[in-house]
């Protein structure tokens, strides 16, 4: 008899497992909370731009295509190689720092400040490459049953890299790279993961990797959103259907089964699997109520960092301004231990933008631009009155003008606004965390969140705050987790 699956939240990693599991002869129902598919990789379409609300590019494309292999499909979206990867301008210099993956050609940027660069910056790839081959298969896309069998894993993982475990990304980079420059430059990249290079683990200094020599950063043609786009059509002609608006607030259940889910309007929604696909953490406190995930312990948890994020059209062309550009200041130590917990860092915000129309003609009106901007910012723990955005965003916008030498103010014609309140409504995000939950020692492999529910034996878990974390290639590889669990089940049943 054939299995019925049913997936709340149609974020990329519950899109991606509804497929594989669909292409596996499962009937496959998904349910969203909000109007379109997509979860934190969405779109917003308004006064004719088009905007990424959430990622801009993304890595370890190989993913993506195992995933389409897999599935026996063709890859449903075209993708580009970012090269430059994105530029870096320090607010005291005029200088524009081009992220190549040829390192002679980066490494001539810094010959008057790192002479030595070109070797440097090869000896610390050869390491975080060490790092990355010794550990990715291992830990990242394994399944682990308990703590215990996570741990004998880890002890597979070959030894010369334990001094990496009592090391901050920022140190491991420190004894890499000796100007200042290098080393922010080198350590943005932990910012990816939602928490600074200073809280943030040398192990994840493996990125530096992926970013330079394994694989390289892309951007979708047409925009991010046509990597949701294409998958939703490869459902359709599965006939998987998703019906949206539709958001989980109660469940009922036996003492090893879930028998139905129930949504706002109490409509009761049942299945032989259920696959949730919001935040694993989140859920298990707002729907299950289980004490160990109440709001006073998820609040001792650690979080990533909320984000401040705005979208501008803007009546005119910026032929000065690259794709992807991050814009520090100088205080990059300070800012960056400040900058999770402390509100009044964000008078002196560092931040990203994203001019998606560089590439994409068809995102913007002619003669105009679509911008994305991202400010890294606490999350609603530590600053829960946001009415302060639009004096915040001023700032951003008049500190963009100056570093571009065009005031751009006059020119916007279209813009929206989301802080951390509009990330965690929108998304259940706990207190407008960006990313879920963090990845430091105590919160990734088998402590973090397990893919499968404790309590119930056909739930399971997709997504950033479960295995393996956060980012897009982490979403496809945590739906072949889940779909791996899902089989297992189904075997035994």
């Amino acid at each position: 008899m054939q299995k019925t699956v049913l997936i709340v939240g149609a974020g990329l990693g519950g899109l991606a497992t509804a497929l594989r599991l669909a292409k596996k002869g499962y009937k496959v129902e998904m349910i969203e909370k909000n109007s379109q598919a997509g979860g934190r990789l969405n779109q917003i379409k308004k006064d004719g731009f088009t905007f990424d609300t959430g990622p801009s590019f993304f890595s370890m494309s190989y993913e993506f295509k195992e995933f389409a292999k897999e599935c026996n499909i063709n890859l449903p979206f075209k993708y580009v190689e970012l090269d430059p990867l994105y530029t870096v301008n320090f607010s005291d210099s005029p200088k524009t720092y081009f992220l190549y993956k040829d390192i002679k050609k980066l490494a001539e940027q810094f010959k008057d400040i790192e002479p030595d660069f070109e070797q440097k910056m090869n000896k610390y790839l050869k390491k975080s490459g060490r790092l990355f081959h010794d550990t990715v298969d291992l830990v990242i896309k394994n399944n682990f049953n308990s703590i215990f069998s996570y741990i004998l894993t880890l002890m597979c993982v070959n030894p010369t890299h334990i001094p990496v475990l009592f090391r901050s990304f920022w140190s491991q980079v420190k004894q890499n790279f000796s100007s200042k420059e290098a080393q922010q430059i080198v350590s943005l990249v932990a910012f990816f993961l939602g928490r600074t290079p200073f809280d943030t683990s040398a192990i994840y200094t493996l990125l530096s990797y992926t970013e330079f020599e394994h694989d390289g950063y892309y951007n979708v043609e047409g925009g991010m959103y046509k990597i949701v786009e294409g998958i939703v059509d490869e459902l359709k002609k599965e006939n998987v259907k998703i019906t949206y608006n539709t958001e989980i607030v109660d469940f009922i259940g036996n003492s090893k089964k879930l028998d139905y889910l129930i949504d706002k309007q109490g409509n009761k929604w049942a299945a032989d699997i259920i696959l949730v696909n919001g935040d694993a953490a989140v859920f298990r406190s707002r729907v299950f109520k289980r004490e160990k995930y109440s709001i006073e312990k998820l609040d001792k948890m650690n979080w990533t960092m909320g984000y401040l994020t705005f979208y501008l059209g803007i009546k005119s062309k910026l032929p000065q301004v690259n794709h992807h550009n991050y814009f520090l200041g100088t205080n990059f130590e300070q800012y960056a231990n400040n900058v999770l917990q402390n509100p009044d860092s964000l008078q002196k915000p560092y931040y990203y933008v994203n001019v998606l129309s560089k590439h994409n003609l068809d995102c913007a009106p002619e003669g105009c631009e679509s911008l994305f901007f991202v400010c890294p910012v606490p999350n609603l723990k530590y600053k829960p009155n946001w009415e302060d955005k639009d004096s915040i965003v001023d700032s951003i916008i008049a500190d963009f003008s100056k570093r571009i030498n065009k005031d751009i103010k006059p020119e916007i014609i279209s813009k929206t606004i989301y802080t951390p309140i509009e990330w965690q409504n929108q998304f259940n995000l706990h207190r407008g965390s960006g990313l879920g939950l963090s990845h430091n020692m105590n919160q990734i492999g088998a402590f973090r969140p397990a893919n499968f529910d404790e309590k119930y034996k056909n739930v399971f878990y997709v997504g950033a705050s479960t295995i393996p974390g956060a980012g897009l290639p982490m979403a496809i590889i945590s739906s072949k987790l889940a779909f791996e669990r899902i089989e297992k089940l189904a075997e035994k049943s």
